[in-house]
């Protein structure tokens, strides 16, 4: 605002305000005045908003923070870097269009400079995030599928070209790298390890399988639920995975040594995902149940539920480990403080949100609507 009353000043003189005419013609300064001047009024205004609304969210993180019980006497040393975080408020920064039914799957590349979607419509697009352009789209693939994964180097997505089966789709050489087929009906998680040597796939049974990348050959199988499993998610040191089923339970299974560790129990009906935390000591899980749930990974005890509007039907950690992303079957995206269980943020879509995804560094989220649309927040 004052650089740009700056320079109506320069242009116009600091008598700009007053009207000056001749006998025969208005002058056009009163006239470009009269613009700039409701320009700068409308700035103002949206600046006291913007200042009110981050003052409000100061006031809401305090609180969150003052009625959590893990305050000790050395937290208020982190404080300010705790309130700069959560001072960003998520707005919409772009919508794309082109999917002709619901966007089932999004998913950011590990550089953040696209997007990866699957839709009801049996296409899979990849976005570019700064324009947000539509640069490649495969079509055929299954109408029932959320399955958008980026390899962990970026190369390359997974397409599920058939209930039981996924391609390997090679981005720059524009072309099916490998298959794996499934031993179940359909394909309801995949997950890539963090150093792209595996790739851990469930399927509508009672197992999950493990496959190696250069070879695409089975290498283990975790099993011994008595419903299909669910989803499935690798840890960041690639040692472990965290397996979901439809028995209401959730096991965290050693890859190496093809072992299972710890068993979660405390859901009362069907848990829909379960994720590690960044730094691997945690889970956080949803289930029907209408909670979000957070469990010590060392000793298999649950530290805290969230009470959840709706059921969530899926649940994210945010880099830094101190907020959860969620979504239920309505049009809000819900952010949540880990320490103190309280939510802290909601983004309103237009329609049903029916998939989530943050971006490596924080900074932005996508969602899937049942719209057909993809949102781009920051």
């Amino acid at each position: 605002i004052s650089s740009l009353l700056l320079v109506t000043d320069s242009l116009f003189g600091s008598e700009m305000g007053n009207k000056v005419t001749t006998k025969n013609e208005p002058s056009r300064t009163y006239s470009v005045t009269k613009r700039i001047t409701i320009y700068v009024e409308e700035l103002k205004i949206k600046f006291v908003l913007k200042t009110k609304q981050k003052k409000k969210r100061e006031k809401m993180i305090i609180e969150n923070w003052l009625r959590s019980s893990n305050i000790k006497s050395g937290w208020i040393n982190d404080f300010n870097k705790i309130i700069f975080k959560y001072i960003k408020v998520f707005e919409l920064l772009k919508t794309l269009q082109g999917h002709k039914n619901s966007v089932g799957g999004v998913r950011f590349s590990p550089d953040n400079e696209k997007i990866v979607s699957v839709s009801f419509d049996k296409t899979m697009r990849i976005w570019d995030v700064e324009s947000g352009k539509q640069l490649q789209m495969f079509e055929g693939l299954f109408d029932w599928s959320n399955i958008a994964e980026f390899s962990p180097d970026g190369r390359a997505v997974f397409r599920c070209v058939m209930g039981s089966t996924l391609d390997l789709w090679d981005l720059k050489l524009n072309s099916s790298v490998i298959r794996f087929p499934s031993a179940g009906y359909c394909i309801c998680s995949v997950a890539f390890s963090p150093d792209g040597k595996y790739v851990v796939i469930c399927s509508t049974n009672v197992y999950a399988q493990l496959y190696e990348l250069d070879s695409g050959k089975t290498t283990q199988r975790f099993e011994y639920h008595t419903y299909d499993v669910r989803s499935v998610q690798y840890s960041p040191d690639s040692q472990t995975v965290v397996v979901v089923s439809y028995d209401k339970t959730i096991s965290i299974w050693n890859i190496i040594a093809n072992e299972k560790l710890k068993e979660l129990q405390g859901h009362s009906d069907i848990v829909n995902q379960a994720r590690f935390s960044p730094d691997g000591k945690f889970i956080a899980s949803c289930s029907w149940d209408r909670t979000i749930r957070i469990w010590d990974v060392e000793t298999g005890t649950e530290i805290k539920k969230i009470n959840h509007a709706g059921i969530p039907k899926d649940v994210k950690y945010f880099p830094d480990g101190q907020t959860l992303v969620s979504f239920a079957s309505d049009k809000i995206i819900y952010l949540w403080d880990v320490s103190s269980g309280n939510e802290i943020h909601r983004l309103e879509n237009s329609n049903l949100v029916i998939s989530v995804d943050v971006s490596s560094d924080g900074n932005m989220l996508v969602s899937g609507s049942f719209d057909s649309t993809i949102r781009i927040w920051r």
